[in-house]
C-alpha cells in the first residue's frame, strides 16, 4: 500500500475521517489507505530536490544500510541524518539499529513508502 501525502491540518484530518466515517455508514465498501496529513511549511521542506531524490530511491528499497544510503544519494551524513529526520517524523521511512558483529552497529532505513 502506498502513501498519500496531502497539505493540511488536524481538522483536513477530521474532515477526511468524517467522510470515511460517512461512507462506513452508509454501507459502502471503504478500501484501507494511508494518507498523511502534513502541514504546508512541513510540506515544503519535505519536497526539497534533496529529499525527493531521496524520497524516489528509498522507495525502490525495502531496507538500506545508513552507509550504503550516503554513498549512493552523494550524501554527508548530517545532510542525511536531516533528511531522514523530517521524512521519520512522517512515518515515511523508519529508521532502527542492528548489530555489526566486530564493526559497531548499522543504521538501518526501512522505506514506508510503498513501491
Amino acid at each position: 500500500m502506498s502513501i498519500e501525502i496531502k497539505s493540511g491540518g488536524l481538522s483536513d484530518f477530521f474532515a477526511s475521517a468524517k467522510e470515511t466515517a460517512k461512507e462506513i455508514d452508509q454501507g459502502k465498501r471503504v478500501t484501507p489507505k494511508k494518507t498523511i496529513w502534513v502541514d504546508p511549511k512541513d510540506l515544503m521542506l519535505i519536497l526539497k530536490p534533496e529529499r525527493t531524490n531521496l524520497v524516489k530511491y528509498l522507495r525502490k528499497q525495502e531496507k538500506v544500510i545508513f552507509s550504503d544510503l550516503m554513498v549512493a544519494m552523494h550524501r554527508s551524513p548530517a545532510s542525511l541524518n536531516n533528511d531522514l529526520k523530517i521524512l521519520s517524523r512522517y512515518d515515511l521511512v523508519k529508521i532502527t539499529k542492528a548489530a555489526n558483529p566486530g564493526h559497531g552497529v548499522n543504521k538501518i532505513i526501512e522505506s514506508n513508502l510503498g513501491g
